[in-house]
């Protein structure tokens, strides 16, 4: 299962807007049990090892942790049955994402992640603003 993305999904990412914030929709599915050095650990426990420190990193370089959380249900479509937890990440440019995730502190700390992260799925995502609608 995948934790990482493939040069093809880089070169997707970068083809985004450069000039605009870029919202990371993080879809988490964690280990049951934790190995590497979290071992004896939750997967989930592990993990959040890692995004507390994460958090902390991406904030001291203009990043922003939207929001996280269980996911218990899904609502519409398939195929996300199995992840645990959702994230919204925000990045001041897919350049800084980058930067960021390719930070020697990240690779550190990345060991948690690792650890216990089963899947992930990872969806850049730019802002679109509403049109006014009449009502």
């Amino acid at each position: 299962m995948a934790i990482y993305p493939t040069p093809e999904q880089i070169k997707k990412l970068m083809e985004g807007p450069a000039d605009q914030p870029v919202v990371m929709i993080n879809l988490l599915r964690y280990k049951p049990k934790a190995d590497g050095v979290g071992a004896g650990a939750s997967g989930d426990d592990a993990y959040r090892r890692y995004a507390t420190r994460m958090r902390e990193f991406v904030e001291s370089k203009g990043g922003r942790f939207i929001w996280m959380g269980r996911v218990d249900s899904q609502v519409i479509g398939e195929g996300g049955e199995g992840f645990h937890a959702a994230g919204l990440v925000e990045y001041p440019s897919r350049k800084a994402f980058l930067e960021i995730a390719g930070a020697p502190h990240v690779k550190e700390i990345g060991e948690h992640r690792e650890s216990g992260l089963e899947m992930q799925w990872l969806l850049a995502s730019t802002e679109t603003p509403l049109r006014d609608s009449p009502r």
